[in-house]
């Protein structure tokens, strides 16, 4: 299903203000054309790191409330083209038929913003607020932090990726995820996350980071996950803290080595 994630290309480097005399390699981060379809009927094109596609497309359908669960895809096929890869999901008849009604036209990016929405309801969802959870030690989310780093392999590779990471209470990072896209790397993760539910521990008994900053499409992304901390390596933005303080998520920013900013539910942090 999955193309290559990376390229090298012959480059020429400038150190120190001088041109340097001959061409020299690098490595690229890939960047592809993604489309999903769903029963058969085109939805959305997204642009994304070609890899963990199966994950994306259940983590994408659940946050944008297409599916309800990931046992509402009966089947994901893929067509590989030289224009690029076509994600097929076969989908429960009742959430083929809540699409139908509320159907948009989606243009996916790489950088930030939405992908394209009918009417201003659209943008902030209906999703309902994080049950309460026991508190994490703030100690426990700033090693998640560090971990996910150490995870980040095709971020090393290249420098041009984002990563999403799911860690338990202690800060042990379970599940990591890749992609050109922050969007689609939280995808990635939730998409995982949901499709290992039957023997994983609730995705709500942890954590989330993310090397980027955080979007209010972020913390919508980990409330329809179901998870109550959010934590970023950089800043959030006012639309995001508010949603965070509305949905019952713990929003931290500014994570860097043992410091961090929290902006929202502080109850859900301990010392």
């Amino acid at each position: 299903m999955e193309k290559e994630t990376s390229t090298r290309a012959r480059v020429l480097r400038i150190r120190d203000g001088v041109l340097a005399p001959a061409p020299d390699d690098d490595v690229l981060a890939e960047e592809t054309p993604i489309a999903l379809e769903y029963n058969g009927i085109s939805h959305a094109t997204m642009l994304a790191t070609p890899a963990d596609l199966e994950d994306f497309a259940v983590g994408f359908s659940l946050t944008e409330g297409i599916i309800d669960g990931a046992r509402d895809v009966r089947d994901i096929e893929s067509r590989t083209s030289p224009d690029g890869i076509v994600l097929s999901l076969t989908i429960s008849s009742a959430c083929a038929a809540r699409l139908k009604e509320r159907r948009r036209a989606l243009s996916g990016r790489t950088g930030c913003g939405l992908c394209g929405v009918e009417t201003l309801p659209e943008v902030l969802r209906d999703i309902p607020p994080v049950p309460p959870a026991a508190p994490v030690r703030a100690r426990a989310v700033l090693d998640a932090m560090r971990a996910l780093r150490v995870r980040q392999s095709l971020h090393t590779l290249t420098g041009a990726t984002h990563a999403a990471g799911w860690a338990d209470a202690d800060g042990a990072i379970a599940l990591a995820r890749e992609d050109v896209g922050r969007h689609n790397a939280l995808d990635k993760l939730i998409g995982a996350l949901a499709r290992r539910a039957d023997d994983a521990p609730a995705p709500g008994t942890g954590l989330i980071v993310v090397s980027s900053r955080a979007s209010f499409e972020m913390v919508q992304k980990t409330a329809a996950a179901g998870v109550g901390i959010l934590a970023a390596v950089s800043a959030p933005t006012a639309l995001a803290q508010r949603l965070a303080d509305r949905l019952n998520i713990a929003l931290l920013g500014f994570m860097r080595d043992n410091d961090t900013t929290l902006y929202a539910h502080a109850e859900r942090i301990s010392a």
